[in-house]
């Protein structure tokens, strides 16, 4: 589908965007005109696209962007990173648009996997859309139901595009080989057509049945086990094994999490820059995804006990085994 530049911003790491066209709005108004006095909510959709029309923003950074801090960040998510980079040095100097491969992060939970693609979708400079496949049991969740059920709608992919504003949005499967496979529906059925860049252009959601211009979409997978995955779904996916960070990776994470955390609040001040080394060798045996919560709590418990250190005795203690972190204080 069509579309035009913008005028570029000014700077080197502000996005560049041109307009693109989602969807072409005669086919929506013919589908309205031939709909069904009963059909209510795919009428209310109808009105909602041509409403909000079918352009939206297609942004890319204008250059290759300073990534040393996400390095620092993510230091086991290295090898993403630099597909990231590749990706970007290759749509720069042109009026083409960021192309990403679809990528699998594989891993074990609470390794910074969903993180990951938060901070992805802020260097890129468009949104982000979560799809937390180990809650959803819908097999319809990305491409819609049927208008013809009872309480059909569309799926993620349709919300994305017609309802956010970026044409190239990050979308995250999260968890997709907890998909609940269904022997009517298959949930991951509609990544056949997305993944593949040709036919992802004209994406029919099931409940709207209008083409939907899906391909500029940026697909980040996660999974801890890639043998419940259909091989044709990975085959379409670069798949970068995301290992736990070493003692040395891990303690970076929590200093960089903490110089983070502390800069980000007013309250922050009150509290030293650096965390001191016994604290850091105790923050470094949690999982990235605990490290914010045993910080909040260890600056709380400092704050009441007036120190303006996080110590060790601050921080939450443990409940026994290895990455597992109790609140008993």
């Amino acid at each position: 589908m069509e579309s035009r530049s913008l005028v570029p911003q000014s700077g080197l790491n502000l996005p560049i965007a041109k307009v693109r066209s989602v969807f072409r709005p005669h086919d929506v108004e013919r589908k309205l005109a031939k709909l069904a006095r009963e059909h209510e909510s795919l009428r209310a959709t109808y009105e909602r696209m041509l409403e909000r029309g079918p352009e939206r923003f297609q942004v890319k950074p204008s250059g290759v962007p300073e990534m040393a801090a996400l390095y620092d960040q993510l230091p086991n998510f290295a090898d993403a990173l630099d597909d990231i980079r590749r990706h970007v040095a290759l749509a720069q100097d042109s009026g083409d648009g960021l192309e990403v491969t679809p990528m699998l992060l594989l891993g074990p939970p609470g390794i910074g996997k969903t993180h990951f693609a938060r901070q992805l979708a802020e260097l890129l400079g468009t949104g982000m859309n979560l799809v937390p496949m180990s809650s959803m049991t819908a097999g319809w969740l990305l491409s819609g139901a049927s208008s013809q059920w009872k309480g059909a709608k569309p799926g993620k992919v349709f919300e994305a595009l017609v309802d956010g504003q970026y044409a190239n949005p990050v979308l995250v499967v999260d968890e997709i080989d907890k998909a609940s496979a269904d022997a009517q529906y298959d949930p991951l059925g509609s990544l056949y057509s997305l993944l593949e860049h040709d036919t992802a252009t004209t994406f029919m959601d099931e409940f709207a049945e209008v083409a939907i211009d899906a391909s500029q979409v940026i697909w980040i997978m996660t999974a801890n086990d890639e043998r419940c995955i259909p091989e044709p779904i990975l085959n379409r996916m670069n798949v970068f094994e995301i290992d736990a960070p070493s003692p040395e990776q891990a303690r970076a994470i929590a200093r960089n999490l903490y110089a983070s955390i502390r800069g980000e609040h007013g309250w922050g001040q009150h509290f030293e820059p650096e965390l001191a080394d016994d604290v850091l060798d105790l923050l470094a045996d949690l999982a990235p995804r605990e490290m914010r919560r045993a910080l909040m709590t260890g600056f709380g418990n400092a704050r009441l006990a007036g120190h303006e250190a996080v110590q060790v005795e601050d921080l939450p203690k443990a409940e026994g085994a290895k990455s597992k972190i109790g609140f008993l204080q």
